[in-house]
């Protein structure tokens, strides 16, 4: 699905990756864990093709695709979609609006709604994308467009932050549908990248393979959980020692 290798990214000229590699395969799902600064949303960034992050050396392959130059919304025709930690507000664009654009099947009235009922966002379907939204309401917003879309893979940028724990539970499940996790794993579609600092969304979707990133490198793999409990316990400076 999604191949890094020797990934550098500079923004505003300050480097900030410094040789990412790495490969997911169809239907997995994998954990970036790292302190604030460590390159985590850079790299969901940069996969995404955003113009800040400017890449200097490496190369970034999608279903085998070459996409290291491709403008963003290339990128989104191709099956890649991404969740925003902090994302924009816009006047004058309703929310059922951005669910008629984003349907890569055609404008299905139907298919708004029942997302809408999901995430528990019908009566702000009128509303402009984003504006006066919660926390919580933000990011029910952000996953509303990726069900739309239904990307192969899916950039999840700390979907639990600012989210009170019904909304984790709710957005928990909405992840797992959108990652097809009720289905084998030899017949899912999708793949997904999550960024967690609280850990939360480990109870409600079941990740396949974690990473550590610092200073712009993968550090470390393993068990998600198991780097979640050993973070949590000694904090990052064991990963250091290790080193």
């Amino acid at each position: 699905m999604l191949v890094i290798e020797d990934l550098h990214v500079e923004v505003g000229k300050v480097p900030i990756l410094k040789g990412i590699n790495l490969e997911i395969n169809d239907g997995e799902t994998h954990i970036l864990l790292g302190p604030n600064g460590g390159g985590k949303t850079t790299l969901l960034m940069s996969i995404m093709g955003l113009p800040r992050y400017k890449i200097t050396r490496g190369k970034i392959y999608f279903k085998g695709m070459d996409i290291t130059n491709l403008p963003p919304n290339e990128r989104a025709k191709m099956g890649i979609g991404i969740m925003f930690q902090k994302p924009p507000s816009i006047r004058g664009v309703k929310l059922y609006q951005i669910g008629e654009i984003t349907l890569r099947d055609g404008n299905d009235g139907d298919k708004i709604r029942n997302y809408a009922e999901m995430l528990n966002l019908i009566n702000h379907l009128d509303r402009d994308l984003n504006y006066g939204f919660s926390g919580g309401e933000l990011k029910r917003s952000e996953l509303f467009q990726l069900l739309c879309q239904r990307p192969e893979l899916v950039l999840l940028d700390e979907p639990e932050s600012g989210v009170d724990l019904d909304n984790i539970a709710l957005i928990g499940n909405v992840i797992n549908e959108l990652l097809n996790k009720v289905d084998r794993i030899k017949s899912r579609r999708s793949s997904g990248i999550i960024v967690t600092h609280t850990g939360y969304i480990l109870e409600y979707v079941n990740a396949d393979k974690g990473h550590v990133i610092m200073d712009g490198k993968i550090i470390c793999h393993g068990s998600p959980r198991d780097l979640f409990e050993e973070i949590r316990k000694y904090g990052y400076g064991r990963c250091v020692e290790c080193l």
